[in-house]
């Protein structure tokens, strides 16, 4: 069974065009969690267009008081910041992002060839810290995974931004999840765990779990915030599940 972590960082986006405190992150979060999310991802950037720093202490205690059993999942680049802040708030899964402060979202993975030392003292310095879970965003590259292992990471987070962006083109989408697919097959082969999220929708969720039915959890926010406009949160989440194989 695939996992769904609910990604709120489009809520606070939504939130910071007005100085005004709704919509609530962590209110919704909470009817996230209540309609069976597995847990929260937040990335929380530097200049705090979306998720604010001031958000997380409010998510881990919702997650420790109400929802012992679900995960948060902080997501970002590993400045010294960055990671003071995770050591700080203590998330069960620390994903790492090579973005740019400027960035308008994650666009790339990591190249664990060239980065691959300085990633390996992150990990090791975050798994003492912090004792989270520690997984790296990549591409859906398979001649990159064994270098990924060799940072001593947990996991990788495949990016599905290419296969999302083939919403209207069903041979492109099926030749991107040929290679997500791929991925996934030498990342395990290296004792990865495999993560997945961008642009994903009910739509092209179902044919990825169906393809690659060992990932371990997907991060979803744009799609699911979008149809939360529709559908309400609840119920989204709950679709959102069904296309994970789960039972809502």
């Amino acid at each position: 069974m695939t996992e769904l972590s609910v990604n709120l960082n489009a809520v606070a986006l939504l939130r910071n065009r007005r100085d005004l405190p709704w919509p609530s992150v962590t209110g919704l979060g909470r009817i996230a969690l209540e309609a069976g999310a597995n847990g929260l991802t937040v990335h929380p950037r530097p200049d705090e267009r979306h998720t604010r720093r001031s958000d997380l202490p409010a998510l881990r205690a919702l997650i420790d008081t109400e929802f012992p059993e679900r995960e948060f999942n902080i997501e970002g680049n590993p400045t010294e910041d960055f990671l003071e802040l995770v050591e700080d708030i203590q998330p069960e899964q620390v994903t790492l992002v090579p973005d740019d402060p400027g960035q308008v979202t994650s666009d790339h993975g990591w190249n664990f060839k060239a980065d691959g030392a300085r990633l390996h003292k992150i990990v090791a310095r975050l798994k003492v810290t912090t004792g989270a879970r520690i997984s790296l965003f990549a591409d859906a590259d398979p001649s990159q995974m064994a270098a990924a292992a060799e940072t001593g990471c947990d996991r990788v987070e495949l990016y599905t931004g290419p296969y999302g962006s083939c919403h209207d083109d069903p041979e492109a989408a099926a030749r991107e999840l040929e290679k997500l697919a791929q991925a996934t097959e030498a990342a395990m082969a290296c004792g990865l765990g495999v993560n997945a999220g961008h642009d994903l929708t009910v739509e092209n969720l179902i044919p990825l779990v169906l393809r690659i039915p060992d990932l371990a959890e997907v991060s979803i926010g744009h799609g699911l915030t979008a149809d939360a406009l529709i559908h309400g949160m609840a119920e989204t989440v709950r679709r959102f599940r069904r296309a994970c194989g789960q039972d809502a």
